[in-house]
């Protein structure tokens, strides 16, 4: 009964939210049932999910429409992030964003075109056509559905801004429909101690509680004795009909004693809060393990928005011989709610804890400027990269610059700069940046170069070395070998790879002219279209150049013959 209650009296303040946008303006994307493979808001690597993944059943090329009328204000390709997108602004005050495409209708995609030719470039920045360039009616062809930028299989992003502030918003909020029945899915719980007087279970140390499904979206969990401040920390997902995917969830809320002391929800957000996710999580937890719990309480520095009706931040003081009753509750979109009940005892422990305090000789504070050198390497923070003051484990052994830990996140970029004067020429052509963490796969990190020292900027702690690249990319010309016809072929593809500093470039030409070839970096291939030129004659040499980031290239070159089609 008290379950019914709570949720008729989250009602009123859900249909406020609802009220704000129209229902009945904006129709599906695609013309066929939304199925999700991602929520709006979900949790992602240092930002929020920005809005809606739809499954495209597994396939590329499905027809992707205009949700209203509109005109395309903006087109972006680029290799990584939403690959082919387009931004299609309304008259009712918003833009909707389509992401991930493999091409744009016709006359959009002969536009993209021109200018990727005439810049010999496949990304091609920011376009913004003139408002009456591109004008379109609901539900008519804007493109087709594809796997484009750094995309995890075929799927539609889909995302509806505020046109003047770029807020994005969840675009279910309009009226679009997605069936889910399934309520969300409790993994586990943590809990924290939030000062140095704080007990729980006779520990100052944060640990996992078990938690048991009794069923019908309840939970219980392990009575725990704490005294002092403490927060908690839960770890959920939601699933949606007639999917599999772990997706995030819509709000979250804590009560004590039947009394609201925290909630926050993703109706919408800005870009430029997305990276305080980082503080809504529990960052360590998730570089050790993977794994995201998402705190109920603000820690300092927290700038999100998304929080309402906060209690003491959501922390909770914990009295000497009172007890509590402690319900966190999941809900997702649609109203399928779970929730977790943790009983806690206010018991006051006897035992002495003395934390040993890190210090080093590198002390970070936060508000000012810091830079340090040790041996080869120099740091240098901008003030306020740091959410916290810190004393910096900064060491440099075996080559490797260990500069603190991965797991405290950071709000600002950093440089990292390494002495390279006691290197050849020669040597420096070849080496680079990279994190080692795993030094297994060193990864690159851009690396720009100076004559006796290199640097980088990077917004991630950690391992760092320089590291020589002597291997040259590998390139195969697939499906047909050097003087061979091949008339019947739409496209010409090329597999490259590279085990040492990554891909950074390519060229390839026929006949002496240069060809633009898309790059699915997940199969490493490169496709060149054949549609895009009028070949002359019936003899062709294909040239394609391969750079590596130190500047290793490998070139392939074939003859093929080819009838001139109509």
């Amino acid at each position: 009964m008290k379950q019914k209650l709570f949720i008729l009296l989250l009602l009123p303040l859900f249909s406020l939210a609802q009220d704000k946008y129209p229902k009945d303006y904006f129709r599906n994307p695609l013309n066929i049932p939304i199925v999700l493979s991602g929520t709006f808001g979900e949790l992602r690597s240092n930002h929020f999910h920005s809005g809606l993944d739809i499954k495209t059943q597994g396939k590329e090329g499905l027809k992707v429409v205009a949700v209203a009328d509109g005109y395309v204000s903006r087109i972006k390709v680029q290799q990584y992030g939403y690959g082919k997108a387009i931004y299609v602004t309304h008259p009712n005050g918003f833009t909707s964003v389509y992401g991930h495409l493999s091409k744009f209708n016709p006359e959009i995609e002969a536009y993209v075109k021109s200018i990727q030719y005439k810049k010999e470039n496949y990304e091609t920045g920011n376009l913004f056509p003139k408002k009456n360039k591109f004008v379109l009616k609901k539900g008519e062809l804007l493109a087709y559905s594809g796997d484009t930028g750094g995309s995890g299989g075929p799927h539609l992003h889909f995302e509806i801004r505020n046109t003047k502030s770029e807020n994005v918003i969840n675009p279910l909020f309009f009226g679009l429909q997605v069936d889910d029945t399934k309520s969300p899915t409790i993994q586990s719980l943590q809990v924290y101690p939030l000062n140095e007087e704080s007990r729980i279970n006779q520990q100052n140390n944060s640990f996992k509680i078990a938690v048991k499904n009794i069923g019908k979206g309840k939970y219980t969990a392990n009575r725990i004795f704490a005294s002092g401040r403490i927060g908690f920390g839960i770890n959920v997902f939601d699933r949606l009909n007639k999917a599999l995917n772990k997706n995030g969830i819509y709000s979250l809320e804590m009560l004590v004693n039947g009394k609201r002391h925290y909630y926050h929800d993703v109706e919408t957000f800005s870009f430029s809060e997305s990276k305080y996710l980082n503080l809504l999580i529990d960052y360590a937890y998730y570089k050790k393990y993977r794994s995201r719990i998402q705190k109920t309480f603000k820690v300092k520095n927290n700038k999100l928005s998304i929080y309402q009706d906060l209690v003491d931040k959501g922390e909770i003081n914990i009295e000497n011989g009172l007890n509590y009753t402690i319900k966190i509750i999941a809900r997702d979109f649609k109203g399928n709610t779970s929730a977790v009940t943790i009983p806690v005892i206010g018991k006051k422990s006897n035992a002495i804890f003395k934390k040993q305090k890190d210090t080093t000789i590198y002390k970070i504070t936060a508000d000012k400027f810091h830079k340090f050198t040790n041996k080869n390497v120099t740091v240098a923070f901008p003030k306020n990269s740091f959410y916290d003051d810190i004393y910096l484990d900064f060491k440099v052994e075996n080559n490797i610059a260990k500069i603190h830990d991965k797991t405290v996140p950071l709000d600002k970029s950093f440089t990292l700069t390494f002495d390279v004067s006691k290197y050849t020429k020669a040597q420096k052509e070849k080496l680079y940046i990279a994190n080692v963490e795993n030094q297994k796969y060193p990864r690159y990190t851009n690396t720009r170069k100076k004559d006796s020292t290199f640097y980088t900027t990077t917004k991630t702690l950690g391992k760092y070395s320089l590291v020589s690249d002597n291997q040259k990319p590998k390139v195969n010309i697939l499906y047909f070998k050097n003087n061979q016809w091949i008339s019947k072929f739409n496209t010409l593809k090329v597999k490259i790879s590279d085990v040492g500093s990554g891909i950074k470039n390519w060229h390839a030409t026929i006949d002496g002219k240069w060809v633009l070839m898309q790059f699915n970096h997940k199969r490493r291939i490169l496709t060149y279209n054949f549609d895009d030129n009028k070949l002359i004659g019936s003899k062709h040499n294909f040239r394609i150049i391969v750079s590596d980031n130190v500047g290793n290239t490998t070139e392939r070159s074939a003859t093929f013959f080819k009838k001139q089609t109509n």
